[in-house]
């Protein structure tokens, strides 16, 4: 048991400090930021995994009900690999230790879920006001397109039940139709994807442990990726100039793309699309996906190795 908690306990220093540090500052991702998204993915998920084990060990050594439930099912053998009898003082800090983090991890995430459906609701309200009065005996608008009257240019997906994209009349009138199709299909590629979800979870682990540097750049990068992605699936159906025309007219009068602008990402998609790099081949975009999958196997192959090897 000793030996499953130290390896758990250096995957997960491992993957939340110098991993994330350097993955960060790779020049790929850029390339393919829907891979560089599922590798962070499958980053996360082996810390959360690892803490998870090492929760479970723990808790069996330290406790003997929890012990008794775990290993009810498993031949003495098993049992006996795993050496539970007695927790050294050091197992039973740590295990309090990932019970608290386990419990504020379940405390963030539900606040974020439930402040986002809060806001989202508050969202449709100032919505429904918004939107123009239809004449009587029409039904009220429900599809996926709402039109709302206003100069300023603006166009995003609000998730929900149903889902809609939200365009205002400003944007009509300033974007052509083939631009205003770019920001569609950009729109509906962050839909297609989930991304609301995938920026719930990486804002709600990045609030709960901001100094942990996984969470943190797990939160800014996928903030980023998450745009790049979407303008790689507005280019492929519009054109790279079409959708860089389409989002430069979207924000120029936001002034976040001249040089004295904070707004460094905006710059860089423009830029990005003007000048697309080339993509990664097949094969090492394959690989890539098939390593990082792999990697949340590594918590659960420590764990039941010493059970394994006493079936063995």
């Amino acid at each position: 048991m000793t030996a499953c908690l130290l390896l758990l306990s250096a995957v997960a220093l491992t993957l939340a400090v110098p991993v994330p540090r350097t993955l960060a500052r790779a020049w790929w991702p850029e390339r393919e930021p829907v891979v560089a998204l599922w590798v962070w993915q499958c980053l996360v998920a082996t810390v959360l995994l690892c803490c998870l084990a090492g929760l479970v060990l723990g808790t069996a050594a330290v406790f003997g009900t929890v012990h008794d439930r775990v290993f009810a099912p498993a031949p003495p053998a098993v049992t006996a690999a795993y050496d539970l009898s007695v927790a050294p003082v050091w197992a039973a800090g740590l295990t309090l230790l990932l019970a608290g983090g386990a419990a504020w991890t379940t405390a963030m995430l539900a606040r974020e879920f439930v402040e986002a459906r809060r806001r989202r609701g508050l969202t449709r309200a100032h919505l429904r006001e918004r939107a123009p009065d239809l004449p009587a005996g029409l039904p009220a608008a429900r599809g996926p397109l709402l039109v709302l009257e206003d100069e300023y240019p603006d166009a995003w997906w609000m998730p929900g039940h149903p889902p809609q994209l939200v365009v205002t009349t400003g944007a009509l009138h300033r974007l052509t139709g083939h631009q205003l199709d770019a920001v569609l299909a950009h729109e509906r590629g962050h839909a297609r994807a989930r991304h609301d979800w995938l920026l719930h979870l990486s804002t709600a682990l990045a609030t709960g442990f901001p100094h942990v540097p996984l969470f943190a750049q797990f939160c800014e990068q996928t903030h980023r990726l998450v745009e790049l992605a979407a303008d790689d699936t507005a280019s492929r159906r519009h054109g790279h100039l079409t959708t860089a025309l389409a989002l430069i007219e979207l924000n120029q009068h936001r002034g976040v793309l001249s040089c004295a602008s904070s707004n460094r990402l905006l710059s860089e998609r423009v830029d990005r699309l003007l000048k697309p790099p080339p993509r990664l081949a097949r094969r090492r975009r394959a690989l890539a996906t098939a390593v990082a999958a792999l990697v949340p196997l590594l918590p659960l192959l420590i764990t039941f190795a010493p059970g394994l090897t006493a079936l063995g």
